[in-house]
Protein backbone atom coordinates (compact mmCIF):
# COMPACT_ATOMS: atom_id res chain seq x y z
CA UNK A 1 0.00 0.00 0.00
CA UNK A 2 1.35 3.43 -0.94
CA UNK A 3 2.03 5.78 1.97
CA UNK A 4 0.20 9.04 1.23
CA UNK A 5 1.73 11.03 4.11
CA UNK A 6 4.16 13.79 3.13
CA UNK A 7 7.83 12.81 3.05
CA UNK A 8 9.76 14.56 5.81
CA UNK A 9 13.22 13.24 4.93
CA UNK A 10 14.56 11.39 1.90
CA UNK A 11 18.09 10.00 1.71
CA UNK A 12 19.41 8.67 -1.60
CA UNK A 13 22.60 6.61 -1.87
CA UNK A 14 24.48 8.28 1.00
CA UNK A 15 28.19 7.49 1.07
CA UNK A 16 30.81 8.72 3.52
CA UNK A 17 34.54 8.02 3.34
CA UNK A 18 37.46 9.21 5.40
CA UNK A 19 40.35 8.80 3.01
CA UNK A 20 40.34 5.14 2.01
CA UNK A 21 37.99 4.15 4.86
CA UNK A 22 34.40 3.73 3.63
CA UNK A 23 32.01 4.19 6.55
CA UNK A 24 28.74 4.49 4.59
CA UNK A 25 28.39 2.60 1.33
CA UNK A 26 25.11 3.74 -0.16
CA UNK A 27 22.29 4.22 2.36
CA UNK A 28 18.81 5.13 1.08
CA UNK A 29 16.00 5.79 3.52
CA UNK A 30 12.64 7.59 3.52
CA UNK A 31 10.89 8.99 6.61
CA UNK A 32 7.28 10.12 6.22
CA UNK A 33 5.69 12.61 8.59
CA UNK A 34 5.15 10.90 11.94
CA UNK A 35 7.52 7.98 11.33
CA UNK A 36 9.63 6.74 14.22
CA UNK A 37 12.62 4.89 12.76
CA UNK A 38 15.13 3.15 15.01
CA UNK A 39 18.59 2.53 13.56
CA UNK A 40 20.31 -0.51 15.05
CA UNK A 41 23.64 -2.22 14.46
CA UNK A 42 26.91 -3.03 16.13
CA UNK A 43 29.58 -0.44 16.91
CA UNK A 44 31.30 0.80 13.78
CA UNK A 45 28.39 0.01 11.46
CA UNK A 46 27.94 3.68 10.50
CA UNK A 47 24.86 4.58 12.56
CA UNK A 48 26.10 7.82 14.13
CA UNK A 49 27.89 8.83 10.93
CA UNK A 50 24.59 8.51 9.05
CA UNK A 51 22.83 10.87 11.45
CA UNK A 52 25.71 13.35 11.30
CA UNK A 53 25.57 13.28 7.49
CA UNK A 54 21.84 14.08 7.52
CA UNK A 55 22.53 17.25 9.51
CA UNK A 56 25.74 18.03 7.57
CA UNK A 57 27.83 17.74 10.71
CA UNK A 58 29.69 15.45 8.32
CA UNK A 59 29.65 16.06 4.58
CA UNK A 60 28.54 13.00 2.61
CA UNK A 61 30.94 12.06 -0.16
CA UNK A 62 28.05 11.04 -2.41
CA UNK A 63 24.27 11.05 -2.42
CA UNK A 64 21.24 13.30 -2.06
CA UNK A 65 19.46 14.66 1.01
CA UNK A 66 15.92 16.03 0.64
CA UNK A 67 14.30 17.68 3.67
CA UNK A 68 10.70 18.81 3.43
CA UNK A 69 10.92 18.66 -0.36
CA UNK A 70 14.10 20.77 -0.58
CA UNK A 71 17.17 19.07 -1.97
CA UNK A 72 20.80 19.64 -1.08
CA UNK A 73 22.74 18.99 -4.26
CA UNK A 74 25.72 21.32 -4.24
CA UNK A 75 29.15 19.79 -3.94
CA UNK A 76 32.50 21.24 -2.94
CA UNK A 77 35.85 20.69 -4.66
CA UNK A 78 36.20 17.30 -2.98
CA UNK A 79 32.86 16.22 -4.42
CA UNK A 80 31.19 16.21 -1.00
CA UNK A 81 27.59 17.27 -0.41
CA UNK A 82 27.64 20.69 1.24
CA UNK A 83 25.29 23.61 1.83
CA UNK A 84 25.68 26.34 -0.78
CA UNK A 85 25.92 29.04 1.89
CA UNK A 86 25.57 29.52 5.67
CA UNK A 87 21.89 30.44 5.26
CA UNK A 88 21.07 27.10 3.60
CA UNK A 89 22.95 25.25 6.35
CA UNK A 90 21.12 27.22 9.04
CA UNK A 91 17.79 26.53 7.32
CA UNK A 92 18.56 22.79 7.13
CA UNK A 93 19.56 22.58 10.77
CA UNK A 94 16.48 24.49 11.88
CA UNK A 95 14.36 21.77 10.21
CA UNK A 96 16.36 18.87 11.71
CA UNK A 97 16.74 18.76 15.49
CA UNK A 98 19.75 16.86 16.79
CA UNK A 99 20.00 15.34 20.27
CA UNK A 100 23.59 14.33 20.97
CA UNK A 101 24.91 11.48 23.08
CA UNK A 102 26.76 13.93 25.34
CA UNK A 103 24.10 16.68 25.51
CA UNK A 104 26.27 19.49 24.00
CA UNK A 105 24.74 22.17 26.25
CA UNK A 106 26.60 25.45 26.79
CA UNK A 107 27.96 25.18 30.34
CA UNK A 108 28.18 28.98 30.82
CA UNK A 109 24.50 29.57 29.99
CA UNK A 110 21.48 28.82 32.15
CA UNK A 111 19.08 26.10 31.07
CA UNK A 112 16.61 28.72 29.83
CA UNK A 113 19.31 30.57 27.88
CA UNK A 114 20.45 27.30 26.29
CA UNK A 115 16.95 26.74 24.95
CA UNK A 116 16.18 30.28 23.70
CA UNK A 117 19.51 30.72 21.87
CA UNK A 118 18.38 29.01 18.64
CA UNK A 119 14.87 30.50 18.45
CA UNK A 120 16.11 34.06 19.06
CA UNK A 121 19.28 33.90 16.94
CA UNK A 122 18.20 31.64 14.06
CA UNK A 123 14.40 31.89 13.95
CA UNK A 124 14.53 35.58 15.03
CA UNK A 125 11.75 35.04 17.57
CA UNK A 126 11.09 37.89 20.02
CA UNK A 127 12.81 37.04 23.30
CA UNK A 128 9.54 37.12 25.25
CA UNK A 129 7.98 34.55 22.90
CA UNK A 130 11.09 32.34 22.99
CA UNK A 131 11.08 32.40 26.82
CA UNK A 132 7.37 31.55 27.03
CA UNK A 133 7.79 28.61 24.62
CA UNK A 134 10.97 27.44 26.36
CA UNK A 135 9.17 27.40 29.71
CA UNK A 136 6.37 25.31 28.17
CA UNK A 137 8.94 22.83 26.83
CA UNK A 138 10.76 22.66 30.16
CA UNK A 139 7.44 21.96 31.83
CA UNK A 140 6.82 19.22 29.23
CA UNK A 141 10.11 17.48 30.11
CA UNK A 142 9.58 18.02 33.86
CA UNK A 143 12.31 20.60 34.43
CA UNK A 144 10.64 24.01 34.64
CA UNK A 145 11.99 24.41 38.19
CA UNK A 146 15.55 24.14 36.80
CA UNK A 147 15.27 26.97 34.25
CA UNK A 148 17.77 29.22 36.07
CA UNK A 149 20.22 26.41 36.89
CA UNK A 150 23.37 25.66 34.90
CA UNK A 151 24.03 22.34 33.14
CA UNK A 152 26.72 21.31 35.63
CA UNK A 153 24.09 21.41 38.40
CA UNK A 154 21.92 18.82 36.65
CA UNK A 155 22.13 15.04 36.40
CA UNK A 156 22.90 13.43 33.06
CA UNK A 157 19.26 12.48 32.59
CA UNK A 158 18.13 16.02 33.32
CA UNK A 159 20.70 17.45 30.88
CA UNK A 160 19.50 15.12 28.15
CA UNK A 161 15.90 16.19 28.76
CA UNK A 162 17.03 19.82 28.44
CA UNK A 163 18.78 18.90 25.18
CA UNK A 164 15.51 17.44 23.88
CA UNK A 165 13.64 20.61 24.89
CA UNK A 166 16.31 22.69 23.11
CA UNK A 167 15.86 20.66 19.91
CA UNK A 168 12.05 21.00 20.12
CA UNK A 169 12.31 24.78 20.55
CA UNK A 170 13.38 25.05 16.90
CA UNK A 171 10.08 23.38 15.79
CA UNK A 172 11.96 20.87 13.63
CA UNK A 173 10.35 18.66 10.99
CA UNK A 174 12.60 15.77 11.98
CA UNK A 175 14.31 14.88 15.26
CA UNK A 176 17.57 12.91 15.22
CA UNK A 177 18.68 11.11 18.40
CA UNK A 178 22.25 9.80 18.49
CA UNK A 179 22.37 7.16 21.24
CA UNK A 180 20.65 9.57 23.65
CA UNK A 181 20.90 7.26 26.68
CA UNK A 182 24.34 5.70 26.22
CA UNK A 183 26.15 8.29 28.37
CA UNK A 184 23.67 7.92 31.23
CA UNK A 185 23.76 5.87 34.40
CA UNK A 186 21.25 2.99 34.07
CA UNK A 187 18.80 4.48 36.60
CA UNK A 188 18.56 7.70 34.55
CA UNK A 189 17.81 6.04 31.21
CA UNK A 190 14.06 5.61 31.76
CA UNK A 191 13.40 9.31 32.41
CA UNK A 192 14.81 10.16 28.98
CA UNK A 193 13.03 7.27 27.24
CA UNK A 194 9.75 8.40 28.82
CA UNK A 195 10.06 11.82 27.16
CA UNK A 196 10.91 10.17 23.83
CA UNK A 197 7.90 7.84 24.12
CA UNK A 198 5.69 10.87 24.64
CA UNK A 199 7.14 12.55 21.52
CA UNK A 200 6.56 9.39 19.49
CA UNK A 201 2.97 9.32 20.74
CA UNK A 202 2.50 12.91 19.53
CA UNK A 203 3.40 11.87 15.99
CA UNK A 204 6.86 13.47 15.82
CA UNK A 205 9.12 12.32 13.00
CA UNK A 206 12.13 10.74 14.69
CA UNK A 207 15.26 8.82 13.67
CA UNK A 208 16.84 7.17 16.68
CA UNK A 209 20.21 5.45 16.93
CA UNK A 210 19.86 3.33 20.04
CA UNK A 211 20.95 0.20 21.88
CA UNK A 212 17.68 0.14 23.85
CA UNK A 213 16.08 -2.84 22.12
CA UNK A 214 12.82 -2.98 24.07
CA UNK A 215 12.27 0.74 23.56
CA UNK A 216 13.01 0.48 19.82
CA UNK A 217 10.53 -2.36 19.49
CA UNK A 218 7.79 -0.49 21.37
CA UNK A 219 7.94 2.93 19.72
CA UNK A 220 9.21 2.34 16.18
CA UNK A 221 7.24 2.13 12.96
CA UNK A 222 10.34 0.92 11.15
CA UNK A 223 13.62 -0.71 12.16
CA UNK A 224 16.74 -0.18 10.07
CA UNK A 225 19.70 -2.47 10.73
CA UNK A 226 23.05 -1.17 9.50
CA UNK A 227 26.01 -3.48 8.93
CA UNK A 228 29.35 -2.39 7.53
CA UNK A 229 27.93 0.84 6.15
CA UNK A 230 24.92 -0.66 4.36
CA UNK A 231 21.30 -1.39 5.28
CA UNK A 232 21.35 -5.09 6.03
CA UNK A 233 17.66 -5.27 6.84
CA UNK A 234 14.69 -2.93 7.13
CA UNK A 235 11.15 -3.66 8.22
CA UNK A 236 8.58 -3.42 11.00
CA UNK A 237 9.70 -4.23 14.55
CA UNK A 238 7.89 -7.57 14.33
CA UNK A 239 9.67 -8.45 11.07
CA UNK A 240 13.16 -7.49 12.18
CA UNK A 241 13.00 -8.63 15.80
CA UNK A 242 10.95 -11.81 15.41
CA UNK A 243 11.68 -13.02 11.91
CA UNK A 244 14.90 -11.49 10.57
CA UNK A 245 15.94 -12.63 7.11
CA UNK A 246 19.64 -11.85 7.53
CA UNK A 247 21.98 -14.16 9.41
CA UNK A 248 23.83 -11.11 10.76
CA UNK A 249 20.62 -9.64 12.18
CA UNK A 250 19.66 -13.01 13.69
CA UNK A 251 23.05 -13.15 15.46
CA UNK A 252 22.66 -9.59 16.73
CA UNK A 253 19.14 -10.18 18.08
CA UNK A 254 20.19 -13.45 19.73
CA UNK A 255 23.10 -11.73 21.47
CA UNK A 256 20.77 -9.04 22.83
CA UNK A 257 18.24 -11.56 24.10
CA UNK A 258 20.82 -13.58 26.02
Amino acid sequence: MTDIRPIALDLHDIHKSYGSLQVLKGVSLTAHDGDVISILGSSGSGKSTLLRCINLLENPTQGKIIVGGKELILTNKKGELVAKNPKQLEDLRSKIGFVFQNFNLWPHKTILDNIIEGPTQVLKQPKSQAIAEAEQLLDKVGLLDKKNAYPDNLSGGQRQRVAIARALAMKPQVLLFDEPTSALDPELVNEVLAVMRELAGEGRTMLIVTHEMRFAREVSDKIVFLHQGRIEEMGTPAEVFDNPKSERVREFMASHRS
